[in-house]
């Protein structure tokens, strides 16, 4: 997992150059393809339920599992990017949003308010917590500075497959699983913030999840091992 963690930064890492003016999200998702394969590597969601793509690139209100195509990036947009990897039969799975250019004071807090939950739960996690634990931070902290957790899609445990065992929700919800975290789990935690409400639409292609209210949307994810000594970013 470490190996196909590393190659998802580095996928990502070679996203993040290429957001520009003018891009467009498939251009984007051909690159990352193209990474991937040469490293020998398999993208995790091309084919997953029918998913077209290598990359789910969401722009702005979209809040996650974007299909790229042709529409080209703008400036003062937000693009959320995720990407997951099969390498060896084991798998990563990490996301980030990306400012193209200078954008909105909003939107930057909104970045960074979402990758501050992430690295929050991040430094949480560790055996002998219970899962409520980091999901109830996650939420909190998002509320206290003014936006929303989206609550209709979730992290999930990650390992051979890439959906597994815990779903990890960025709130605590009632009679939600909640088992106590053990050295070896594997968990894809990934916060989904909403500038506005936390409610949100599936768009008529199936498949692009966009905020019901119109308002900018940003997405961080890692995968995560828990190990004696605490958390393990694994696409870090």
């Amino acid at each position: 997992m470490r190996k196909a963690g590393a190659l998802v930064a580095e996928t990502l890492r070679g996203v993040a150059e290429r957001v520009a003016p003018g891009v467009s999200t498939l251009e984007l998702d051909v690159f990352a393809e193209d990474f991937i394969r040469r490293r020998g590597g398999e993208p995790l969601f091309k084919g997953y339920r029918g998913f077209p793509n290598t990359l789910c690139v969401s722009v702005n209100e979209e809040v996650v599992h974007g299909i790229p195509g042709d529409r080209q990036v703008r400036a003062g947009d937000i693009v959320s990017v995720d990407v997951g990897v099969r390498m060896d039969g084991w798998c990563g799975d990490a996301a980030a949003t990306f400012a193209v250019g200078e954008v909105s004071d909003e939107a930057r807090r909104l970045m960074k308010v979402a990758e501050g939950s992430l690295e929050l739960a991040i430094r949480m996690a560790r055996p002998d917590l219970r899962l409520s634990v980091v999901c109830r931070a996650i939420q909190e902290y998002v509320e206290s500075q003014g936006f929303s957790v989206v609550k209709q899609f979730t992290g999930h445990g990650i390992g051979r497959e890439m959906h597994e065992e815990p779903q990890v929700p960025n709130f605590v919800a009632p009679r939600m699983d909640d088992p106590v975290l053990r050295p070896g789990m594997t968990l894809a935690i990934e916060p989904m913030v909403n500038a506005g409400g936390s409610d949100v639409q599936v768009r008529r292609n199936g498949w692009t999840v966009v905020t019901r209210d119109g308002s900018l949307s940003a997405h961080y994810e890692h995968t995560v091992a828990l190990t004696e000594r605490g958390a393990e970013v694994l696409t870090r």
